[in-house]
């Protein structure tokens, strides 16, 4: 499974707010800036935070976007369910009773995926805004990133 840009792009320019925005409104060309994404992209994914209300902008000379909620009162699953970002790990359409096989039904690892879903969901949901600029987040360990037994090594 792989996030789109949509989601990782909105959590990063969600979490600059919350850490530039203390004095001041922040305009999204700087936050374009800082991390290195495309002001266009960036509109399009503000309209939709402001549409769920989780950044409201302020007009005018000075103006820009504010956090509308607290950092620790905003979790990382709003984020994405805002900018319609799907957590899924299945090509099921989870509120369709149909699996995605071409007789629809489900696959053999259907509820695996679903599970992985859910456990991913309810991580997302479990860290806040706060939580990612105080580096409370545990990233775990790189097991999955790790070279294999002997790789590039020959055996004695």
């Amino acid at each position: 499974m792989k996030l789109s840009t949509k989601g990782r792009y909105a959590v990063m320019a969600m979490v600059d707010l919350a850490l530039y925005a203390n004095e001041r409104p922040v305009s999204l060309a700087e936050i374009a800036d800082r991390q290195e994404i495309s002001l266009s992209y960036l509109e399009q994914l503000f309209a939709k935070l402001r549409r769920e209300k989780l950044v409201m902008s302020i007009r005018g000379p000075g103006g820009g976007y504010r956090m509308a909620k607290e950092a620790n009162e905003t979790d990382i699953a709003e984020i994405f369910k805002a900018v319609e970002e799907p957590i899924r790990a299945t090509a099921c359409n989870p509120m369709s009773p149909h699996g995605c096989r071409s007789d629809k039904s489900r696959c053999v690892t259907h509820d695996l995926w679903q599970g992985l879903s859910n456990h991913i969901y309810r991580y997302l949901h479990g860290v806040s805004i706060a939580d990612v600029i105080e580096r409370r987040v545990d990233p775990g360990s790189d097991i999955f990133m790790s070279p294999e037994p002997n790789d590039g090594v020959a055996a004695q």
